[in-house]
């Protein structure tokens, strides 16, 4: 795989490019668009590097996450589907995965039978302080170079992009 600079480098030039042919195109978006998509992409390698080893994928990590930070460590299928960006189908799929290693367990909730609750376990909870202190290196790597001013600037920025974000899909049309 190219280096993220060379790929960043052939993205200007394309953008360019396309501008030229193109010259009502944002190219300021069109470029930051392309950047965070591409970040995205490598971020997520990485994370799944530290992952593999313990036989799971960033979406399995994700789901553990979430039920290792609520205060009950409980949720439904369906919160954990729009935390995690993923449909039914592929929760249930992640489900599986984390009920079959007795990292989680699946069953109806007390206060409502007719619910499902996904609750992680104690093998679960010591699974993730286990693997998450390694990968806080690899995280602080990624970030080296970054004052905590400049930490604070791109979590802001990120924030109101995501709230943009959130109004462009309120006006979207069926």
């Amino acid at each position: 795989m190219a280096h993220l600079a060379e790929c960043i480098a052939m993205m200007d030039e394309g953008i360019g490019r396309v501008n030229q042919i193109i010259p009502a195109m944002p190219m300021a978006e069109a470029r930051l668009c392309r950047l965070m998509l591409m970040l995205g992409g490598v971020i997520e390698d990485e994370l799944e590097f530290k992952l593999k080893p313990h036989k799971l994928n960033h979406s399995e990590f994700l789901t553990l996450m979430i039920l290792y930070s609520r205060p009950d460590g409980s949720s439904t299928p369906g919160e954990l589907c729009e935390a995690t960006s993923q449909g039914a189908t592929n929760m249930t799929r992640i489900a599986n995965a984390l009920v079959k290693r007795q990292l989680i367990t699946r069953g109806a909730s007390e206060r409502d039978r007719r619910r499902v609750q996904i609750r992680i376990t104690a093998a679960g909870r010591r699974f993730v302080q286990k693997m998450l202190p390694p990968m806080f290196p690899r995280v602080e790597t990624m970030f080296s170079g970054f004052s905590d001013k400049d930490k604070s600037h791109l979590d802001r920025l990120l924030r109101k992009l995501a709230g943009n974000l959130d109004h462009l899909g309120e006006t979207r049309q069926p």
